[in-house]
């Protein structure tokens, strides 16, 4: 039986150094700052909101929520950010998505200071992790990173498999394990022949969003596997992208859905807060 990665217990000692870190600024007088933007009323959004005020709360970091009518303009909601930008008690600007189809993503992402994009979704901070000189990684993987090297895995060397190529996680997940020396392949819905390049991977992280697609004979023995999906199977289960009770007996290690990846997301978005808070304060 593999090794589980609790991501709730990693999470949790995160935190906890994030909470030392905060308290040290605070005594310099810089107490890190996250501003939280929902735009409309997806419930799913503002649970997610909810959660990361619980997490600001919970680490001593400020934080801020504006929640906006579905029909706010386009101009109302980059002046809201341009304000934000200009506020040194605010670290850290997120758009929660989805946002509303009437409004440009893209636009909207590039009116946020990429030295606040604490989502690292700005093209700055994207061409900066592409080069490996980064202060900001989206959340996610960098979460995923902290994972496999607190669970004891080393990436360097390793032959790494990547399934997904969204902007979101795969490809800077990508990116983050090649920085890390890791030799990195990246499958995706036109790859053909897909359980012969899973087999040799010594780290296989999937972000497919297919419950239970990756199954045991698509995995090498020992090696470690990186849930990132969130999926309900066909009795309403919540589940990931692998079939965990197969797959564990094959693999060394495993994160488990829920409990895994998740946990970590919501962490990281506090570390990059907090990295951004030392930047501001340190590098002006």
């Amino acid at each position: 039986m593999a090794q589980i990665i609790d991501g709730k217990k990693i999470s949790a000692e995160i935190r906890e150094e994030i909470k030392e870190e905060v308290i040290r600024l605070t005594k310099e007088g810089v107490r890190p700052g996250l501003a939280v933007i929902l735009v409309g009323n997806d419930p799913a959004s503002k649970v997610y909101v909810n959660n990361k005020k619980k997490a600001c709360d919970e680490t001593g970091i400020y934080s801020e929520e504006y929640l906006l009518p579905e029909n706010t303009s386009e101009k109302e909601l980059v002046e809201l950010i341009e304000k934000l930008n200009r506020r040194d008690q605010i670290s850290g600007i997120l758009l929660q998505s989805p946002i509303p189809p009437h409004l440009d993503y893209n636009k909207i992402i590039l009116s946020i200071s990429p030295y606040k994009d604490v989502d690292a979704f700005h093209p700055y901070n994207v061409g900066k992790i592409m080069i490996g000189s980064y202060d900001l990684a989206p959340c996610t993987p960098a979460g995923i990173i902290e994972l496999i090297s607190r669970s004891g895995e080393t990436i360097s060397g390793k032959n790494c498999v990547v399934i997904g190529r969204s902007n979101i996680v795969g490809k800077p997940m990508a990116m983050l394990l090649l920085h890390k020396n890791g030799t990195v392949t990246v499958c995706h819905s036109k790859t053909q022949n897909l359980a012969s390049i899973t087999n040799k991977a010594d780290i296989l992280i999937s972000a497919i969003g297919k419950a239970e697609f990756i199954t045991a004979d698509m995995v090498k023995p020992g090696s470690t596997v990186i849930d990132v999906g969130m999926n309900r199977n066909t009795e309403g289960k919540l589940v990931g992208d692998v079939e965990f009770r197969s797959v564990s007996e094959i693999c060394g290690k495993i994160t488990p859905v829920p409990g895994g990846v998740g946990p970590m997301t919501i962490t990281m978005l506090l570390k990059n807060t907090l990295t951004a808070a030392k930047l501001q304060k340190y590098s002006t």
